[in-house]
């Protein structure tokens, strides 16, 4: 079920995005709803990212490379 909101903006702000929308042939609405879900979203990805990170972790080379030996082929 949609639920309303209201949001203020500056009007000109307003303007340019629903022209921005329009070209994209979408509505300001769901250009909005795309972006909350990303936004609610985040977190879960970052979450998702640490553990993949940790996943990584036995990849240790024992030591700092230095510039040269790091662009060395």
């Amino acid at each position: 079920m949609l639920k309303n909101i209201t949001l203020s903006a500056e009007e000109q702000l307003i303007r340019m995005a629903r022209e921005k929308a329009h070209r994209e042939r979408t509505t300001l609405n769901e250009t909005f709803r795309r972006w909350l879900k990303q936004y609610v979203s985040t977190d879960h990805r970052l979450k998702n990212y640490d553990v993949l990170m940790k996943s990584f972790s036995y990849a240790n080379p024992g030591k700092s490379f230095t510039r040269e030996e790091m662009n060395e082929r």
